[in-house]
């Protein structure tokens, strides 16, 4: 019998939960997360999460990377959750997971500040012109795009359209363009820090940027482990994980829109609490919010 499907959910919850039973039996607590990694999606959290787990006190989530459970697997329970996450028996001093999609999906944050009021969240967000391009890329090779990037772009408000909406009425709806097809809207980065910031505070949101990651990942896993309450830690050599294939540069005349579009967010991004750098290649002024919309097919 396929372990998938409402029979394979039931299941994978009861073992969870017997599992979470069996801890409590024996004296085996579970550890609860003290850290996320929420995003963004094409931005480096694969890599900046490999990378935390490699700290020796660090303990790893049971499914890899992340457990999805605060976006599209909250139904399974916080007793599915807590079997995810090692025993405090272990010797680990922290334990935590990470998904692009916290950060993006209408009802994580709010499930986030419910459920763990104590967690740190690091968000590593990568300039939204290059995190556009190459999420459609990424996309296309997984299936979910035939459309050109361009032509994407022109679609984007119509297929996003009341998916948010949906989503918060009808939290099992699978929302496929919010997840797939967010190509300009993944990239507004100072809305979806909001609930975060407002929900657990400046102090317990900590803002990595992708393109400082990879440049001298020494250096700002030094800052991402100091925020973690975690001693130093040297890993050694830092690889990309995740990463795609070479690709060809976004068109000049692509660029420069965009970089219209996204100055107002960018702006906003900048006057957050914590944030201390810019992207890389500063783009032009904002332009009016008819004129990008005419240029982008944007909302």
């Amino acid at each position: 019998m396929s372990a998938r499907g409402p029979m394979g959910n039931a299941l994978t919850v009861a073992r969870a939960r017997l599992t979470h039973v069996t801890d409590r039996v024996s004296g085996r607590h579970r550890m609860t997360p003290g850290y996320l990694v929420v995003g963004t999606k094409r931005g480096g959290s694969t890599s900046l999460a490999d990378w935390i787990e490699e700290h020796p006190l660090v303990g790893p989530c049971r499914v890899g990377k992340g457990t999805h459970y605060f976006d599209i697997h909250h139904h399974r329970g916080r007793a599915w959750y807590d079997a995810q996450f090692p025993t405090t028996g272990e010797g680990y001093a922290l334990t935590g997971e990470s998904s692009p999609y916290y950060m993006f999906h209408p009802l994580a944050a709010q499930r986030v500040v419910a459920e763990l009021p104590q967690v740190k969240v690091v968000a590593c967000l990568r300039d939204p012109v290059e995190r556009a391009w190459s999420h459609h890329a990424y996309e296309v090779a997984r299936g979910h795009e035939t459309e050109s990037f361009e032509r994407a772009l022109e679609l984007e408000p119509e297929r996003l359209a009341g998916e948010a909406e949906r989503l918060a009425a009808d939290p099992s709806y699978d929302a496929p363009h919010w997840r797939y097809h967010a190509y300009l809207r993944r990239g507004h980065y100072a809305e979806q820090l909001a609930p975060y910031l407002q929900g657990l505070g400046p102090q317990q949101v900590l803002v990595v940027q992708s393109e400082a990651l990879f440049a001298d990942p020494a250096a700002q896993l030094a800052r991402v482990f100091d925020f973690l309450g975690l001693p130093a830690h040297d890993g050694g050599d830092h690889r990309a994980l995740n990463a795609g294939r070479d690709r060809s540069p976004v068109p000049e005349a692509v660029r420069e829109r965009l970089r219209a579009y996204y100055a107002p967010h960018d702006a906003a991004l900048y006057a957050l609490p914590g944030v201390d750098f810019r992207w890389p290649h500063p783009g032009p002024a904002a332009a009016p919010t008819t004129a990008v919309q005419a240029r982008t097919g944007a909302a």
